[in-house]
């Protein structure tokens, strides 16, 4: 019996546990022997997130002990070069206490591979790597390949995966790509990307991040809405009078002026954040929570969305300009280093979409993203129509709004419900209050990292939170229009630093007799 597990071991049988229910969810999925590959290393998104995500799993003992993480970049740099930059990201930016006999033995597995994005030799130095990697910690010929680079190296990077044979891992292991948004610039654009990469990699191995999905509350979506009775029946346009997704931020464009500038506010988080969120919050029930059946509801709600006749009057972009913000003065958009003074990108987008369907016909979706604005927040309010008959006079009911179901996606995760209640005293006044479940008070264990989630599912080959491409292009065919009409209608309206973006912005809800809930 010992003999043959020892065999089935050393040859990468999938042992299972047969005491363990496959449909018991309290026990934690565990990656199976694998390594990542991170092309674009040395960036902010590579040290501030990736690596200290992959030290968190390794923490919480959810990946295997041989794990290996390969860095990939044009650096001058030998292994122990590479650990530094990997210890040094992870003490200052990882969320689970340091522990010295974690590191130690995820360190034994890092590599370093110096080179272009475009030089074969480089690839076939990397594929050297693996190959070692497979032996000496046994990877077994599971690899993923992180592109943390700007779109522009795709191409370059999928082609020499394709041309060296690291894109194939042969018919007892799996290769896997991950790609970080923006998938394309537009339609056109989207469409070439995924040609490039369907030539290289099937559609199952492709994974396409979207951060905005790892989090916890976006998951709780679909939770809320179809684990409670209380919310399902109300959520429709019976009861729903609009939908309001936000996404705001208060820093500005930082040092990512030649990413930023030509992209713009729309296209960096309305065609992929605040479009997936729609369909999350819009789709109807699935089947099951398998990646196909989540897949097909989302499609459904993306193909329905329908774009207002006069976009003039429900689309808004705008740019910030200088002032005061957080007891600071701060640029304006266009005297921020490295912008074109007379630049035209959007830092603040919104639009008023429709969902052509059964259950939202004539409910307006209100989606809006800035930089600049009053303070870091991303948020869906779902705000509710008025009570058909109110029994008090004007003066009673002056300080009430309409309900809302808030559903928090950060910075504190949770879900807040505002509805009237009587004030006390010996009148009949009625006013807001909101009742407020956090995450952080509710549960004892802290929710993951986005990327903690992401990495993870990569690593198990488990889809259903990536968009794919009919989801991306369907993202691109509804911004597509809006971004056109922009480019040739004026210009951007300019909002102060720290505000909540253009008066344009108020006067597009004001036309429907409505206004942005202040987050």
């Amino acid at each position: 019996m010992t003999h043959r597990l020892l065999d089935e071991l050393e040859h990468g049988s999938n042992l299972s546990n047969p005491l363990r229910d496959a449909q018991d969810r309290r026990l934690p999925r565990i990656a199976g022997p694998c390594g990542l590959v991170i092309f674009g290393v040395t960036g902010d998104l590579s040290r501030k997130k990736l690596m200290p995500a992959i030290y968190d799993l390794a923490n919480r003992g959810l990946l295997p002990p041989g794990f290996a993480l390969v860095g990939f970049a044009r650096r001058d740099w030998a292994d122990q070069d590479f650990e530094q930059v990997v210890y040094e990201s992870v003490k200052e930016h990882s969320r689970t206490p340091f522990r010295e006999e974690v590191w130690n033995q995820l360190s034994q597995g890092f590599r370093f591979v110096p080179g272009e994005f475009g030089d074969p030799e480089a690839f076939e130095q990397l594929k050297s790597t693996i190959d070692e990697l497979d032996r000496l910690r046994g990877t077994n010929g599971n690899h993923a390949f992180y592109l943390s680079v700007p779109p522009k190296f795709f191409p370059n990077v999928v082609k020499q995966l394709k041309e060296s044979g690291l894109s194939d891992g042969g018919p007892e292991s799996w290769r896997r790509v991950v790609i970080e948004k923006p998938f394309g610039h537009d339609l056109a654009s989207a469409k070439e990307l995924n040609r490039v990469v369907g030539e290289v990699f099937s559609p199952k191995s492709v994974f396409r991040i979207d951060h905005y999905l790892g989090k916890e509350t976006v998951q709780n979506i679909l939770a809320l809405r179809f684990a409670n009775t209380m919310f399902e029946p109300i959520w429709n346009r019976n009861y729903v009078d609009h939908v309001q997704i936000t996404m705001a931020e208060d820093i500005g464009i930082g040092g990512r002026a030649g990413y930023y500038d030509g992209i713009g506010a729309a296209r960096d988080v309305i065609q992929n954040h605040l479009l997936q969120l729609l369909a999350l919050t819009a789709m109807e029930e699935p089947g099951s929570f398998e990646a196909d059946s989540v897949f097909a509801e989302k499609v459904k709600v993306l193909s329905a969305v329908q774009l207002p006749e006069d976009l003039g009057k429900h689309s808004v972009r705008g740019q910030y300009s200088g002032g005061w913000q957080g007891g600071e003065k701060v640029l304006g958009f266009l005297e921020e280093d490295g912008i074109n003074p007379n630049s035209i990108t959007d830092t603040y987008a919104a639009v008023k979409l429709e969902i052509d369907t059964r259950r939202w016909a004539g409910v307006p979706f209100y989606l809006r993203t800035g930089k600049r604005l009053g303070r870091r927040v991303t948020e869906i309010a779902v705000v509710f129509q008025r009570a058909p008959h109110l029994p008090f006079t004007d003066t009673m009911t002056e300080e009430l709004g309409q309900n809302a179901l808030v559903i928090r996606v950060q910075p504190d995760e949770g879900v807040t419900v505002r509805f009237g209640s009587k004030v006390p005293g010996t009148s009949m006044e009625v006013r807001d209050v909101s009742m407020d479940f956090q995450y952080g008070e509710a549960f004892t264990e802290s929710s993951p990292e986005a990327y903690e989630r992401l990495i993870l599912d990569v690593l198990l080959g488990d889809p259903p939170l990536f968009p794919r491409n009919e989801e991306v292009e369907l993202g691109w065919e509804i911004l597509d229009p809006i971004e056109q009409y922009w480019a040739s209608n004026g210009k951007p309206a300019q909002y102060g630093a720290g505000t909540w973006g253009p008066a344009e912005a108020d006067e597009m809800l004001a036309l429907d007799g409505r206004v942005w809930r202040r987050p």
